[in-house]
């Protein structure tokens, strides 16, 4: 995995989480101000709408450069619209880039089949 591949696939995984948190928040926001008057909706609307425009940008500078397939790749996007996807893509990614420096290790070192 080239240096490239490596940084947006750390971007995606880095605005993963906080994306899910703010999809969290921005639904208890929605809750109270049906049920209280407080009224936090548009700001956590245009937090979440910043990160998930981010998270969308992110997803298609990684599917190009990682070269994912379209299940892969629409696995990713169907996480980021789920209440809790952010966190169990941010995990996905993170097993996906630790692997990806195992393989790269075992081919400098001239193992097989890495």
């Amino acid at each position: 995995m080239d240096n490239k591949t490596a940084t947006a696939l750390r971007r995606l995984r880095l605005v993963s989480a906080p994306e899910a948190v703010s999809f969290l928040l921005l639904l208890v926001c929605s809750v109270l101000k049906r049920t209280t008057d407080f009224d936090a909706v548009p700001v956590m609307g245009s937090i979440h709408g910043v990160l998930f425009i981010l998270y969308v940008i992110f997803w298609a500078d990684a599917w190009n450069r990682a070269k994912w397939s379209l299940k892969t790749a629409a696995l990713y996007f169907v996480l980021s619209v789920l209440p809790t996807g952010g966190f169990f893509a941010e995990r996905r990614l993170k097993r996906e880039s630790e692997d990806a420096v195992i393989a790269s290790r075992a081919r400098r070192e001239g193992v097989v089949n890495a």
